[in-house]
């Protein structure tokens, strides 16, 4: 039976210790590299010394172009093999990796970091617990002169080889301030660094290869994608690595921010900040909604689908609202639909060409369902449902605070209990819930367990069947992302004191202690002090005295 973790609490697993298991999983080490023969051969002499079993691991090295071409050095892993992607980018490297890997688990490795001997084992006790995690070591980037590759593969504690290091302080942070990530799910993705990051490869298919579009910022987003995908993020402290010298983050922050965050705006939703706009459109939207037009089941079904006035009713109205990060998608037979040019008034299907030929150019609609998109929230409304302005944003307001996985909205109830409902989904949710599904289980009780499930009552959320005026506030939506966006960088503001508050208290804390230290050692110079000069006050009364009674 597949484990049921809630929201990130990865904590509910209980991973083997090291050394005292007997694995079965495969791992597939797969390392872009580009130039630099001699960082490579530290890193693959780091993998030969691992505590992983060397029959289940395979390590691909991918050689990215390099000039004079890279090659494998003597200290390396038995099962590795050198591939060759001449397209240009980390990105394009991993995914010819991706596509020569065997294992069940893919590890990303740089080819600029060593492992210590049991990161991998650290790594895949996890992924022995439970099918959906991605597992991120600890990384230190080192100044030390490299050492060579015997050394390496001779040491047990890269430490003496390694430090002084620094820690990789952002991720070390992200981790302290949410509690292992427990406490802040929505941004636990974050985690996915190429640089030391494990991946179940199942759950890698199902969210797809990396974006090769992007200049930088593709971890970020792969880590996205896998979340929406149904991943539980883990941070292993027993999973040592060194950087060999600092990355391109800390070399420059603020240049590296600036080019990323215009890529991944457009495709991490959840980076609510980086879309202040109270227009604009983005590749993917922040929700998906359903405009739900088939008919009740039974006889006569075709003619009690919902005509034309009503579903331009609930499409207009969701449009209007003030979250313009949408998608609408209204499912029908497109594909058979009839025209009648001759006679178009008496076509049967006249209600779906008006609908089709309304919406034909407006690019937030859309006849077919999104296709393989990492849209973070999917909203199925009955067509003829009309939501207020604020309706869909208050929803999704109270999704987002509650780490909700569905809010049920109940819009009606009829004769015998016959109710009508709109729901909003969170895909990373249900995703979850369908890799563990029991079987014969329903899926929203799966999606229950992991993410919980809220009801709601549709008028207290605006929610009419009467049609509405149109007016639309964005001026009100201005005002709101302004306000998320100011209560996001005062967030990092307090936290960025918090941080300086606790190194002053640490600052502190040393001072003190030296300050008693320096007590204690001038209350001892005093004492030797006193001493001394009782020792020369008495040879002085002796002089004195002897001279005294020599005078005599």
């Amino acid at each position: 039976m597949t484990a049921r973790i809630v929201g990130n609490d990865y904590r509910t697993l209980t991973p083997p210790e090291l050394g005292a298991w007997t694995p079965s999983l495969r791992v597939s080490v797969v390392v872009p590299a580009y130039g630099d023969q001699r960082k490579l051969d530290l890193t693959l002499a780091g993998l030969a010394g691992q505590t992983y079993p060397a029959d289940l691991t395979e390590v691909i090295v991918v050689d990215n172009g390099s000039e004079p071409p890279l090659r494998l050095p003597e200290i390396r892993p038995p099962h590795t093999r050198l591939v060759v992607c001449p397209l240009p980018g980390r990105a394009h490297a991993r995914n010819a990796g991706l596509a020569e890997a065997g294992g069940d688990v893919v590890h990303w490795l740089d080819s600029d970091v060593v492992l210590d001997r049991r990161s991998v084992e650290a790594h895949m006790r996890w992924h022995h617990a439970a099918p959906y995690l991605v597992v991120t070591g600890y990384l230190r980037f080192s100044p030390a002169e490299p050492p060579t590759p015997e050394a390496v593969a001779a040491t047990d504690d890269l430490a003496e080889l390694f430090e002084p290091a620094e820690p990789h302080a952002w991720l070390v942070d992200l981790i302290e301030r949410t509690d292992g990530l427990t406490d802040n799910p929505g941004r636990a993705f974050s985690l996915h660094v190429g640089g030391a990051t494990s991946v179940n490869a199942a759950l890698l298919a199902q969210a797809g290869p990396m974006d090769t579009d992007l200049i930088l910022g593709q971890d970020t987003e792969m880590g996205y994608r896998l979340a929406q995908a149904g991943a539980v993020f883990v941070p292993e402290p027993l999973s040592r690595a060194f950087h060999l010298g600092p990355t391109m983050r800390m070399r420059g922050k603020a240049p590296i921010d600036r080019v990323s965050h215009a890529f991944v705006a457009d495709r991490i939703p959840s980076y609510r900040w980086l879309r202040s706009h109270p227009a604009r459109q983005w590749k993917v939207p922040y929700v998906e909604v359903v405009v739900e037009t088939a008919g009740p089941p039974g006889e006569g079904a075709e003619d009690s689908r919902p005509g034309y006035d009503e579903i331009r009713a609930t499409v207009d109205a969701v449009l209007a609202g003030t979250v313009p990060d949408v998608a609408v998608t209204i499912p029908g037979p497109w594909e058979d639909l009839r025209t009648e040019d001759r006679a178009p008034l008496t076509n049967p299907d006249l209600d779906l060409v008006l609908v089709r030929g309304h919406y034909a150019h407006e690019s937030r609609v859309r006849l077919e369902p999104l296709t393989r998109d990492a849209t973070p929230y999917r909203f199925r409304l009955p067509a003829g449902w009309v939501p207020g302005e604020d309706s869909l944003a208050r929803l999704l307001d109270l999704a987002v605070e509650g780490g909700y996985g569905l809010v049920s909205v109940l819009l009606s109830e009829g004769p015998g209990r016959k109710v009508t409902t709109a729901r909003l989904e969170r895909a990373a949710a249900f995703a979850r819930a369908a890799i563990v599904l029991r079987e014969g289980e329903d899926l929203d009780d799966a999606v229950e367990e992991t993410f919980g499930t809220l009801w709601v009552e549709g008028r207290a959320y605006g929610f009419t069947s009467e049609p509405q005026p149109i007016t639309g506030r964005r001026g009100a939506y201005r005002a709101r992302t302004e306000a998320q966006a100011e209560v996001v960088r005062l967030t990092k503001e307090v936290e960025r004191l918090r941080g300086q508050v606790g190194k002053w208290r640490e600052e502190a804390g040393r001072w003190r202690k030296s300050t008693v230290e320096l007590r204690r050692e001038v209350g001892a110079l005093r004492k030797e002090l006193a001493a001394a000069r009782k020792v020369v006050q008495d040879g002085l009364i002796s002089s004195v005295k002897r001279a005294i009674i020599r005078r005599r």
